[in-house]
């Protein structure tokens, strides 16, 4: 069992939950005294209901970035609980192959890339990414009783995207480069998979170039998701992110509940 770790939260705030971040499922939760935000149901939909204490009467919606099923497995079972679920257009119908009832009734029945919509209190802004799906999208989500900015972008080599006044940083850290190359020279990986990690999931290297190329003058809060088991060392990744940003950065453990607020005393 996971050891939850509970970063300085009290009641009123807005927090982050991290229900799984890695190759085998993703899911987050984003609650605010106005109502929860999941990011991603790429995991059970009885463990998505255990880390919403089984209460989904707060829950406004779903955002999905693309139809992997490490992002997306709980999807039916979120529509049949009555929870909206947000994907592009291309999400919906790469999904509706293998369901179509789940196509019919998916929310969003247009693409989502670069508009704008509400859910619940959030401004939502989709925009493309880059990843070896259909129409991958990231979220620029805005809490708008407190004007509080999160970026949530994950499964994408890189970003060609700036963004300004960010608080909150949710971005994926996957691999080394190379770490990635060692453990090819050395046989651990199939050398017939590194095209595919280089060309769908953000390296080290990617996420620094982006984080220096944004405004970060605001930003509280750095977390890196969907780390690789073999791949990525936290310590370097940590270290290297400090050194360009002066922010110490998360690591979106499973079990990390982390308060964000823009001023924090």
């Amino acid at each position: 069992m996971a050891t939850k770790i509970c970063i300085g939260y009290m009641e009123g705030k807005m927090k982050l939950k991290v229900l799984a971040s890695s190759s085998k499922g993703n899911c987050y939760i984003l609650e605010t005294p106005t109502g929860s935000l999941l990011l991603e149901a790429g995991i059970p939909w009885k463990e998505i209901l255990k880390g919403l204490d089984y209460d989904i009467s707060k829950v406004v919606g779903c955002l999905v970035t693309h139809e992997h099923q490490d992002h997306s497995k709980a999807l039916l079972e979120l529509l049949k609980a009555g929870i909206d679920c947000y994907m592009s257009k291309g999400t919906a119908e790469a999904i509706g192959k293998t369901s179509h009832r789940l196509h019919k009734v998916i929310h969003a029945g247009e693409r989502l890339g670069n508009i704008r919509f509400d859910v619940g209190d959030f401004d939502v802004l989709a925009f493309d990414t880059e990843h070896d799906a259909s129409d991958p999208v990231g979220f620029l989500i805005q809490y708008k009783p407190t004007k509080e900015k999160l970026l949530f972008i994950t499964d994408s080599y890189y970003c060609k995207y700036k963004f300004s006044g960010l608080n909150y940083i949710l971005i994926e850290c996957n691999y080394i480069k190379e770490t990635l190359d060692q453990n090819i020279a050395a046989g651990y990986i199939p050398i017939e998979h590194k095209p595919r990690l280089l060309q769908s999931h953000f390296s080290l290297e990617n996420v620094k170039k982006f984080l220096q190329a944004n405004d970060l003058s605001q930003c509280q809060s750095i977390v890196l998701l969907h780390l690789s088991d073999r791949n990525s060392d936290e310590k370097q990744m940590i270290r290297e992110i400090v050194e360009i940003t002066g922010i110490k950065p998360y690591i979106a453990d499973k079990g990390l509940e982390l308060k964000l607020e823009i001023y924090p005393y």
